[in-house]
């Protein structure tokens, strides 16, 4: 199932794709996209329905993000070797974990803002897991059994807020809308292999990031275990996975930041596709 929201900001209803690319409403039957409606139980509630006599949406509304009531938005940083190089660090040993703020969550095709004082704005092109079960302390060999869905996410960051200001990496990732994630939650059953998705990112019509899953230092299984060792993931949490080479701080010997006017375009294989304006900050 491609699951989905639908609305104005704070208004969105729950929806999903139907076979003929209609968007369907499912506010009749869940109250929303996250917590209980992502567990095993609720999203057979949902494939119980006959999608065909549900109301249609308009395609011309705003879709939100795929997961509303985030709890968690846990990020792995310098998960593919080749970023890692880029960005002047050793790959390592053990996951990075560090979180960003749910305050950045936004739809797919809202508007980026470029923060106050920013000075080096970046781009990231992700996986992102949705959990669907609690997870605690869970095996490897059962993690993948805790994921409701994946989807799209743009994991925007500003590197001199991350790396040059001291302290931890997430006042770069947190600012407000520097998490467009969707269009849809992919349920997991849609998904064969979740590590042989090819990704992309482009700015302004160059493509700047092409890679794929399939290169990721630790895999989606291995992470969801290895975060459950240290915090409870809950249904509805989100862990978006790294990113492939590419980012703008990477390219040499001139970085490119994102500036106003830019246009960013991304997308994963099978999980749809993004497309934010980058836009200054204005009180």
């Amino acid at each position: 199932m491609k699951l989905l929201r639908v609305g104005a900001k704070g208004a969105e209803k729950p929806a999903i794709l139907a076979e003929d690319g209609s968007i369907r409403d499912l506010s009749g039957i869940v109250g929303d996209i996250g917590g209980d409606t992502l567990t095993p139980e609720g999203l057979a509630k949902i494939r119980a329905v006959d999608i065909g006599v549900l109301p249609k949406l308009s395609s011309s509304d705003r879709i939100g993000p795929c997961v509303g009531n985030v709890g968690k938005f846990i990020c792995i940083g310098l998960n593919y070797a080749d970023h890692a190089a880029e960005s002047g660090l050793p790959v390592p040993a053990e996951p990075v974990i560090f979180m960003k703020a749910t305050s950045a969550i936004i739809g797919p095709n809202d508007d980026v803002i470029i923060p106050k004082n920013a000075i080096k704005p970046d781009w990231e092109v992700e996986l992102g897991v949705i959990i669907g079960k609690e997870a605690r302390y869970v095996d490897e060999a059962d993690a993948l059994d805790h994921v409701a869905g994946y989807c799209v996410v743009n994991d925007i960051s500003e590197r001199h807020f991350q790396t040059e200001r001291g302290g931890q990496w997430d006042k770069g990732k947190g600012c407000d809308t520097f998490g467009p994630i969707g269009p849809w939650l992919v349920t997991k059953d849609e998904v064969t292999d979740p590590q042989q998705l090819g990704m992309w990112l482009d700015v302004d019509g160059h493509r700047y990031q092409n890679g794929s899953t399939k290169t990721m230092v630790f895999g989606v299984a291995h992470i969801v275990s290895y975060v459950s060792q240290f915090m409870s993931l809950q249904p509805g949490d989100i862990i978006t996975t790294g990113t492939p080479p590419g980012v703008g701080m990477g390219i040499k010997p001139n970085p490119v930041w994102l500036k106003p006017g830019n246009v960013m375009h991304l997308g994963i294989d099978g999980l749809g596709e993004q497309t934010q304006n980058v836009k200054a900050y204005s009180a």
